[in-house]
């Protein structure tokens, strides 16, 4: 639908202008950590849930020092323009909108003086008790909370057809249009399932950027429709996890090998070349969430890794996770999520 209303100007540019000519000379190219979180305090669905005493205990780490919380919309745009960001620059972002978000995120978020995104998928606004209202989201909107787009329906988008997805997009649209008078830019897919139809769409339909929910560090890379973000769960919760993903550092990629997300040939012939040198490279172990054990890689060069896979990918979702351990205790990581389509 023509041009878009943009959502995330204002918040970046006043975060941008912060961090302009306050940083040191850094070696690491612009990168930040973006957190994943859906329900809070909702312990019979452990699977999306976060405990409270986890979450507090999130937000009393980001407090201790050390980190950076800004808004999502503020570290896309230093990543896309190069510009600086504080080491351990740290994004928070809750998916689907849950009445839990607006019960308990929120307060203790607000307390803490931490932004944050909600992505909202439209049609499940208001359906039950279990999740907000329009009138709570355009709360949380008029206190500075980012709002982005999830679509309407929370679709399987990688087994939906492009018009099905299109159509899904646009109904949401109209509902951001109707409730907060403009449509957000970034995107996050409903489980991380994308494809190479849906991202192109995205781009062509003026979106900035869109996220999975595979784990990593926000990097300049390829393109900007596939950024990861560390989930946390009850399960994945735990305070030395958290302490793991919100101290990581990037591997920055780029000809990453299948460009497409959802997988055509099965197992694939997954690669990448590296776009900055990386210290100790030769440590690096590829994970696969369908084997027991690290994954064969052979390097290519100076800067070319291909990885090799002994099994096919189950049908649905799967991940690959590519880490090393740096000297100083920190780790250095880079995952995809890859969807083989369900006979």
């Amino acid at each position: 639908m023509g041009a878009r209303i943009r959502s995330f100007g204002v918040l970046a540019g006043l975060a941008l202008a912060l961090l302009a000519g306050a940083l040191p000379a850094r070696a690491e190219p612009p990168h930040a950590v973006v957190l994943m979180y859906h329900r809070f305090g909702e312990t019979a669905l452990p699977s999306t849930n976060i405990r409270l005493d986890q979450f507090e205990a999130h937000i009393a780490e980001l407090q201790s020092g050390g980190y950076s919380v800004l808004p999502l919309s503020a570290v896309v745009d230093a990543i896309m323009n190069g510009q600086p960001l504080p080491d351990r620059s740290v994004a928070i972002t809750i998916d689907d909108a849950y009445a839990s978000v607006h019960r308990e995120a929120w307060p203790r978020l607000k307390a803490a003086g931490f932004p944050f995104t909600v992505f909202v998928s439209t049609d499940q606004v208001g359906r039950s008790s279990n999740y907000m209202t329009w009138a709570q989201i355009r709360e949380l909107d008029e206190a500075g909370v980012e709002i982005g787009h999830h679509g309407a329906a929370h679709a399987h988008m990688s087994a939906a057809s492009i018009e099905a997805n299109a159509a899904d997009i646009e109904r949401a649209d109209q509902q951001y249009l109707l409730h907060l008078g403009r449509i957000p830019q970034i995107f996050a897919y409903p489980y991380g399932e994308a494809n190479l139809a849906l991202r192109d769409h995205l781009i062509s339909n003026g979106f900035k950027a869109a996220f999975g929910q595979h784990s990593g560090v926000a990097v300049a890379g390829p393109d900007f429709f596939y950024l990861p973000r560390f989930a946390l769960n009850q399960a994945y919760g735990g305070i030395e996890r958290f302490r793991l993903a919100v101290n990581a550092l990037p591997i920055a990629v780029a000809e990453i090998a299948p460009a497409d997300m959802t997988l055509r040939q099965n197992p694939p012939s997954f690669g990448f070349t590296l776009t900055e040198t990386v210290p100790g490279i030769g440590r690096l172990n590829c994970f696969a969430s369908h084997l027991e054990h690290p994954v064969r890689i052979e390097r290519l060069g100076p800067s070319r890794f291909e990885v090799r896979f002994e099994k096919p990918f189950p049908p649905g979702r799967s991940r690959v996770n590519c880490t090393m351990r740096t000297k100083d205790g920190r780790w250095r990581w880079l995952g995809r999520q890859f969807y083989v389509p369900k006979k």
